[in-house]
């Protein structure tokens, strides 16, 4: 027997907005795309090529942000009972096991061009990575507000940020190049994207697998809610608790309660109503299932090994 709190408790920004703010940053990256791939070809410059790479990797992030944000909004159905609401944790976890795989392409790219330095057209390099930054700052922009409250939009900010760094870092590439003839800055700086890419990519990474696989959130003690669940009366012991999270908006929490005394429905109602401020105020689980026992014979152990 269980309850679920309603949803009610999830802070939801317009949707309308966050799908719109992707499709601009879309338009505006393919555009950059474009024209720094003709630019890199021409110039010769790897670092260009490297950012047009990284910036081909953002539109593909951000159209599986764009998608999973869509899905996220459909509705549950009796053979999909939670709905799509995980399509945005697979989305940043996608986007960001790309961005590493893209962060290695480019060490190796770097490396070879160490070894064997090319010249490189910087005029070009430097008007394009201008065009660069404009066009990410303003995609940055459009999705910092959404970027604290959802990984999904983390993970396309994170994809443009990363952009908008690398497109500043080859235009004081392009700059060097073209008063100093300093051409091994170009690879150096590609290698430095690419590093920095694996430091973003691998925390969010770390962040979707927790999510996916069920672990408990990391700001949940599962022994604090135990004790606070067991004090009060009449219940005897908490045991068989698995708390996990669906997406952002939701963590559940079910458990199996051991009562002293065989009470009746309407007086369990009541504790269950207290066992849902308690973990809602205190822990931020909105979702519980409780199922009560009274001198049933399972396993007593806090967390049942199957």
């Amino acid at each position: 027997m269980g309850h679920n709190h309603s949803d009610s408790h999830n802070h939801h920004h317009h949707p309308d907005l966050k799908g719109r703010n992707l499709i601009i940053s879309i338009v505006l990256n393919i555009l950059i795309t474009i024209s720094q791939v003709m630019g890199g070809l021409i110039s010769g410059s790897l670092s260009l090529l490297s950012d047009a790479l990284h910036n081909f990797s953002d539109v593909l992030s951000l159209i599986v942000s764009y998608i999973a944000n869509l899905l996220s909004k459909k509705p549950s159905s009796t053979n999909k009972t939670f709905g799509y609401k995980r399509a945005e944790i697979i989305a940043a976890f996608v986007n960001a096991a790309t961005l590493m795989i893209v962060a290695v392409i480019l060490i190796i790219e770097a490396i070879e061009r160490f070894q064997n330095p090319q010249e490189v057209e910087s005029n070009l390099v430097i008007w394009l990575s201008i065009l660069g930054i404009a066009a990410n700052g303003f995609s940055v922009l459009l999705l910092k507000k959404d970027a604290d409250s959802n990984m999904n939009m983390k993970s396309a900010y994170l994809h443009l940020l990363t952009d908008m760094m690398a497109s500043v870092a080859v235009l004081i590439g392009g700059i060097l190049m073209k008063y100093y003839q300093w051409y091994w800055v170009d690879p150096a700086l590609t290698l430095a994207i690419a590093v920095y890419l694996i430091f973003m990519g691998f925390d969010l990474l770390k962040q979707s697998t927790r999510v996916l696989m069920l672990f408990t959130p990391n700001s949940i003690q599962v022994q604090e809610i135990v004790e606070a669940i067991g004090k009060i009366k009449p219940i005897k012991n908490v045991h068989h608790v698995h708390v996990w999270q669906l997406n952002e908006d939701e963590v559940h929490l079910e458990a199996h309660i051991d009562f002293n005394e065989d009470i009746r429905l309407s007086e369990f109602d009541a504790i269950l109503e207290r066992i849902e401020e308690e973990v809602y105020h205190n822990h931020g689980i909105n979702h519980v299932n409780i199922q009560p026992e009274f001198g049933k014979c399972d396993s007593k152990q806090v967390i049942v090994q199957d």
